[in-house]
């Protein structure tokens, strides 16, 4: 028996709009669960990349330390680092969040350290002049100045962990990722293509919510660049 020349889902076919509208209900449970892990994850990757870079700025015999821990464990295959977390988290989604928050850490911290040492000394000695604190100097002068290097991080970030969730089909909590290993292994042709684009479109929208939440905090830098223009 041949398939009806009207169903795309019989025939298998890589583009189906049956599948979306038959699938609706699931496809929006991946997007939803996907949505929540990353910004889960990128969530506390900053809570923990901030301190860290601060006080390896502070403390200058501190950032070799803090880069090369995190270095080391980016290095880590997401296979490997998910076996190592298992024994702590079990089989859950906290396992995934717990890898992509020490995924995110590298390129977090790599840039707020960034963006905190290409503030200019004489602008922070202006700041201790006018009587500012170490405090008060970090919050109203030195992140405030750093945010475009920092910002930049937390695109990379955010879009690499993205990608990233996908490997928590492993455990059973990687959003489309799910769908998309469940596809390739009965070769479901699309449902694998339909949750790969969509991977792809929240990266990229994320991307450019995240350039223009940049350039509403910064918008000194668009100045810069119409001015050397």
């Amino acid at each position: 028996m041949t398939a009806p020349p009207d169903d795309c889902l019989a025939r298998n076919e890589w583009i189906c709009g049956a599948y979306l509208s038959s699938r609706s209900e699931i496809l929006g449970d991946a997007v939803v669960q996907h949505l929540e892990i990353t910004a889960i994850s990128v969530a506390l990757a900053l809570l923990l990349a901030v301190p860290l870079a601060v006080l390896a700025r502070r403390w200058r015999w501190g950032a070799g330390p803090v880069l090369g821990v995190t270095t080391i464990l980016y290095t880590i295959p997401s296979l490997a680092m998910f076996s190592l977390l298992l024994p702590l988290y079990g089989l859950s989604a906290s396992l995934v969040v717990a890898g992509l928050v020490l995924y995110s850490l590298t390129l977090l911290v790599r840039n707020f350290l960034a963006g905190l040492r290409a503030v200019p000394e004489d602008t922070r000695q202006a700041a201790r002049g006018m009587g500012y604190g170490p405090v008060r100097l970090l919050l109203a002068v030195e992140l405030p100045l750093a945010l475009p290097a920092a910002m930049a991080g937390l695109r990379i970030a955010t879009v690499s962990a993205v990608s990233l969730v996908t490997i928590g089909a492993i455990v059973g909590h990687g959003g489309l990722g799910n769908l998309i290993y469940s596809g390739m292994n009965t070769y479901f042709k699309a449902q694998v293509l339909t949750a790969s684009v969509l991977c792809v479109i929240i990266a990229v929208v994320a991307d450019l919510l995240l350039l223009g939440l940049q350039r509403l905090l910064t918008p000194w830098t668009a100045r810069s660049r119409g001015q050397a223009a």
